[in-house]
Formats: C-alpha cells, structure tokens, sequence
C-alpha cells in the first residue's frame, strides 16, 4: 500500500501550475513576435504621356511633265527636290520625332491644290515646298525662302510665285481673295507662325553655311502656301541658271548637308515654344 504525504503532494501540484503557466506565457510571446504587419501596397506611378510625333509634309516642287527649272547643264529641278526631299524626310524620321508625308514620292505631276488638300486631309503640323529656282541673270544664286502675302515682297517674287503658280490660280491677280484667305490664316496664328518658320530656315542656313540671297525671307502669292491652318514656306535652294548653284544641287554631299540643315529648321522651329497650332 503506497502512502504519498500531504506535503508531496502539495509540491507536486504547484510544480505542475507553474509549468502550464509557462508554456502558456511562452506560448503568448511566441504568438506576438511572429507576427509580422502587413507590406503596404505599392502605388503605381503614373506613366508619362508620350508626345505624339509631329506631321511633317514635305512638297518637291513640279514633277512629270512638268520639269521645273532647267539648269545650265540639263538638270531638271523636279529631280533635284525630289532628292532632297526624299534625304530630308530619312534625317526627319530617324529620331522617331516626326512623320513625314511627301506630296510625291516619283515623278509625278501633282496639281497645286490637290498638293495642299493633302496636307490638309491628313492634318499635317507643318508644311515645307522645296525648289531649286531659275534667273535671266547667270550670276544670282543662293537660297531663299518663301511665305505667303497679298503682294509680292518685290517684282522678283511676284513673278517667282507667278511661275510657280502655272496654269494654278494666280493669288496675285486675286488680292480680295487672298486678303481675305490672310485674315483666317491670320487670326489663327498660322500666318505668323509661318513667318517664324521662314525666318528659322533662313538663321540655320546662314549657320550651316549655305550661301543665301539678300533679303533671305520674301513673300509672294504662292498657291501651295494657302492652307488657312497649316504653317507652311516655299524654299528655293539655289538658282540652277547659276553653274555654280547647278553643280553643287547634283552632288549628293550638299543634297545631305541641305537636308541637315532643315531638319535643324524644323527642330528649332517645333522647339522654340514660338508655333501656337499643334505644337
């Protein structure tokens, strides 16, 4: 018979309290230091707008059965822009800045308003006519630069826009009209913009070396400058009746160096903070 002492048994209880509240004190610590809080949720940032590329069409004067000027040497001006702009539009597109629509991209003829419709239709930013002039005096040469006017800024380019304008309407016969097309142009900011462009491609010229005419920017009746919300200019880029101009226009080094530099007309022009349509 087995006899277990009040005392013994006394001890054995509190022995055993105590180690039940131990674990559960150690349990209760456990629970709070494994808890962890909860990651905060991440806040996405929102992406930044991507500017969209600007619309840049580019106008090579004349083309299929009209040739345009003929130089010295029987160089056609309709070849001569076409190569320009074709050179052109690669150094526009390269920087995924632009895109650029040609009016022709062959030896097509275009009359000149279906040349500006189009850039009208496709909303274009900015439109650029590119030429290569010709003069009764073989001396002249040098670029010039073009911008639509009630009147000619003189008796040369009144009869520059009237050669230009062919069997198109002649603006300059028509001053109500084109009055009054100067005043919508002018009221839309289109008419000054245009201005600021023509002066843009006459600085950058003048920087890359490009041998200019006195009095660089001019104004005339040009048919294919008359869109109402479109800036646009015509550039002569040389005087093919000179064999000095006619000569550099064939070599393709200074077709490159031209186009450099209106891509860099262009440039300046977009980022100048000056364009209030579309820029």
């Amino acid at each position: 018979m087995i006899y277990i002492r009040r005392r013994d048994l006394l001890v054995a209880s509190l022995a055993l309290g105590a180690t039940v509240l131990g674990a559960s004190a150690a349990f209760a610590r456990s629970g709070k230091t494994s808890a962890k809080p909860l990651p905060a949720p991440a806040i996405k940032k929102p992406k930044k707008a991507v500017p969209k590329p600007k619309l840049i069409v580019l106008d090579p004067g004349h083309g299929g059965k009209d040739p345009g000027a003929l130089g010295l040497r029987g160089t056609e001006e309709k070849q001569v822009v076409i190569k320009v702009a074709r050179d052109l539009q690669q150094q526009l597109q390269a920087g995924n800045r632009y895109r650029v629509l040609l009016t022709r991209s062959g030896d097509t003829f275009i009359p000149l308003r279906e040349r500006v419709a189009r850039a009208e239709e496709a909303k274009a930013d900015l439109f650029l006519s590119i030429h290569a002039d010709s003069h009764p005096d073989a001396d002249v040469r040098g670029a010039s630069v073009y911008t639509l006017s009630e009147e000619g800024s003189d008796r040369e380019a009144d009869a520059l826009a009237a050669r230009e304008n062919g069997a198109g309407m002649q603006l300059s016969r028509h001053s109500d009209t084109v009055a009054r097309m100067l005043v919508t142009m002018s009221q839309r900011g289109t008419v000054n913009d245009s201005r600021r462009f023509a002066d843009t491609i006459v600085q950058t010229f003048g920087r890359s070396g490009v041998r200019l005419l006195p009095r660089s920017h001019r104004e005339a009746g040009f048919a294919v400058l008359t869109s109402p919300d479109i800036p646009a200019a015509l550039v002569e880029l040389g005087y093919l009746s000179n064999r000095y101009d006619e000569k550099l226009l064939t070599v393709p080094q200074h077709q490159a160096a031209l186009g450099r530099a209106l891509r860099a007309s262009v440039d300046a022009y977009f980022g100048s903070g000056t364009a209030t349509r579309k820029a």
